[in-house]
């Protein structure tokens, strides 16, 4: 998305738990995008299948109570190439520390109990989400493949998260399936939302990365390592992290850390871009929740660091059964990330700008791109 075209685009539409391979061109037909479809049915149907309890639930308690929207796109950096946009759909049930007695759903009950990493005496939560990620070359309007970029890629996918916390330590486990290439309909999507804002269609689109299904399996735990508040109710806290992803769209090690300073910081493990096993915000519901109040509730600034070190990326590599267009990936990317984060009432709001090394040898910029979340409990 051209940045230069965002005002035109908005007046037009009216719109927390604490502490190588072979260049390939693929052609299909124009078809009608489904991702409209597919957002409906997970946003109305997909949480609100019937579930069995052993037990009669209390009539106030809720399955599902926090949804959580993650927008990222490099409009914030006016630029449109490489991961060029992010949007992630997520659902969060509140923090239990007894699967069995709550209305955690049923289906997931085997899941928390078995899954390494967590402790009986821990309280859990389940999250599901559904996203899409795009990218491109930094040429957009050449229709013919450049072998010193990255291809066109899109990845659309389904993901069920599995949470374990226990006041200074978080644990999650993340499984996603979806479909890289024609079928994620990241061209479509992106065609639409370029009409909308008047920008050029991408013409090298014919050139994406082939159909492929995907599976992925994500682990990355989190510790609250220092606390302090002040009279005043500012404090700061640091939250170091660790993880590792395997699968056939993406396989890495990461750490990092986070250092937060604000107001009434939320008893959560921190603020994350769109990354399997960090983007939750079931943590609205705590061990010993502060009461809602009126008005601003906190207020912090954040800054942080994810250090990854890739053996695989399909969007840079190519297709992983077929030959496709590729490119010499580097081993070793990072994320810097620095932002804010308000919470109003039951209303969490983050921004926050991300700053990405070399993805691959030929990769002549890094890339910065800004990411926007939103998040409310219901």
């Amino acid at each position: 998305m051209a940045g230069s075209d965002l005002a035109g685009w908005l007046k037009g539409a009216n719109v927390l738990t604490p502490l190588t391979k072979k260049t390939s061109t693929v052609s299909y037909s124009p078809r009608i995008s489904v991702f409209p479809v597919v957002l409906f049915l997970f946003v109305w149907v997909f949480p609100a299948a019937p579930l069995r309890a052993e037990s009669p639930p209390a009539p106030a308690a809720k399955i599902y109570d926090t949804f959580t929207v993650y927008w990222e796109n490099d409009v914030f950096a006016r630029t449109d190439q490489d991961y060029t946009n992010g949007l992630r759909f997520t659902w969060s049930t509140p923090y239990h520390l007894d699967p069995d007695a709550s209305r955690l759903p049923e289906w997931s009950r085997p899941w928390l109990k078995r899954l390494p990493g967590g402790d009986p005496g821990e309280a859990r939560a389940v999250s599901l989400s559904f996203g899409q990620s795009i990218y491109t070359p930094v040429d957009i309007k050449e229709s013919e493949p450049n072998p010193s970029d990255r291809p066109y890629g899109g990845y659309s996918y389904l993901a069920a998260s599995f949470h374990n916390r226990s006041r200074n330590t978080k644990t999650t486990w993340e499984f996603q399936a979806g479909i890289v290439g024609p079928l994620s309909f990241a061209e479509e999507f992106q065609n639409v939302t370029h009409d909308l804002v008047g920008s050029s269609r991408a013409a090298g689109w014919d050139n994406q990365l082939k159909n492929e299904p995907a599976l992925e399996v994500i682990c990355e735990r989190h510790w609250l390592l220092a606390h302090a508040d002040d009279e005043l109710g500012l404090s700061f806290d640091v939250i170091p992290h660790l993880g590792g992803r395997l699968g056939n769209v993406s396989t890495y090690l990461n750490l990092g850390g986070e250092l937060r300073w604000g107001w009434q910081l939320p008893h959560n493990f921190g603020t994350c871009p769109i990354r399997p096993g960090c983007d939750s915000n079931s943590a609205f519901n705590e061990a010993a929740p502060r009461p809602f109040r009126p008005g601003l509730s906190s207020w912090h600034l954040f800054a942080a660091m994810d250090g990854r070190a890739v053996f695989h990326d399909i969007f840079l590599d190519g297709n992983t059964f077929a030959d496709s267009q590729h490119v010499k990936r580097e081993i070793i990317v990072a994320d810097f990330m620095s932002g804010i984060a308000v919470q109003y009432g039951v209303t969490r709001v983050t921004y926050s700008y991300v700053l990405r090394t070399r993805e691959f040898e030929s990769q002549k910029t890094r890339q910065l791109f800004g990411a926007l979340s939103f998040s409310w409990s219901y």
